[in-house]
C-alpha cells in the first residue's frame, strides 16, 4: 500500500468561506440541504469556539500520531486539521505540543476521529479541538499513514480543501464546488431568520408564522378545553 504527504490542495476564495463562517454549522447545514454533517460522536472540546476553514487531511493508523506531525508542514493559515484513523480509536492523539506548533502556522482548528488529550491546557490556549473522545492515552510515532488524501470521518467523506465549519453544534463538511451555492443559500437564510426572530419576539406564535394550524388539523389534532372524560377511563 502506499503512503503520501501531498504538498498542494485547492482551497476555497476566503469570501465565500468567511460568508459561510456567519452562519456556523446549523444554518450552513441547512444551505447545504441537509448534507455533509459528521456523526455526533465528534463533540466541541473547547466550548463556545466557532471556526471555518479548508480542510488539511490526515489519515494515521490507529494509536499512531506519526502522520499528524507530517501534517503540520503542509498547513497554511486559515486551514483545519482533519483526522482519521483506519480503524476505530479513542487514544489521546494530539495535546498540547501538537496545537503550539499549528498556532504557530496559524492553523484554526483540529477535527479528529479519534481522541485527545491536555485538554485543560487546550482550553486555557483557546485552540479549538472537536473530538471523537477525551483520553490520555498516549501513542506512538512508527506507522506510516498519508496526508492531503481523501478520508472519512464520522460517516462524512471529506476531501482535502473541503470547506470546514464547526462550532458547538457539531462539524460539517461541505466541498469547494459548493462553496458559492452553500454561501449564498446561507446568506438568505441568515436574513429570513432575522426576519423571523423579530416576529416571534413580538410575541407571534410559530403555529402561526409556519402557518401550521391547517397541518395539525389534516394530521387529525384536535384542541379542546379538557380532556373528554372517555380518554380518561
Amino acid at each position: 500500500m502506499s503512503h503520501y504527504v501531498v504538498r498542494d490542495i485547492d482551497r476555497a476564495p476566503q469570501d465565500l468561506i468567511d460568508s459561510i463562517n456567519l452562519a456556523g454549522v446549523a444554518t450552513a447545514h441547512e444551505a447545504a440541504g441537509r448534507v455533509g454533517l459528521a456523526g455526533p460522536r465528534i463533540q466541541a472540546r473547547v466550548s463556545g469556539s466557532a471556526i471555518t476553514g479548508s480542510a488539511v487531511t490526515v489519515s494515521c493508523h490507529p494509536g499512531d500520531n506519526l502522520m499528524i506531525h507530517a501534517a503540520v508542514e503542509m498547513c497554511r493559515p486559515g486551514d483545519v486539521l482533519v483526522v482519521t484513523t483506519t480503524s476505530e480509536s479513542t487514544d489521546g492523539m494530539f495535546g498540547d505540543l501538537l496545537a503550539t506548533s499549528l498556532q504557530a502556522r496559524g492553523v484554526l482548528g483540529l477535527v479528529i476521529d479519534a481522541g485527545v488529550r491536555d485538554i485543560a491546557t487546550l482550553r486555557e490556549m483557546g485552540f479549538p479541538v472537536w473530538s471523537r473522545a477525551v483520553h490520555a492515552q498516549g501513542t506512538v510515532k512508527a506507522t506510516p499513514g498519508s496526508v492531503n488524501v481523501p478520508i472519512v470521518v464520522a460517516g462524512q467523506a471529506v476531501i482535502p480543501g473541503d470547506i470546514v465549519v464547526a462550532d458547538d453544534d457539531g462539524v460539517l463538511f461541505i466541498p469547494i464546488d459548493r462553496a458559492g451555492e452553500v454561501a449564498d443559500a446561507a446568506i438568505q437564510r441568515l436574513a429570513n431568520e432575522a426576519a423571523k426572530r423579530d416576529v416571534l419576539a413580538s410575541g407571534a406564535l410559530g403555529v402561526d408564522l409556519y402557518n401550521l394550524r391547517p397541518l395539525l388539523a389534516d394530521l387529525g389534532v384536535k384542541y379542546v378545553d379538557r380532556l373528554p372524560e372517555k380518554v380518561h377511563s
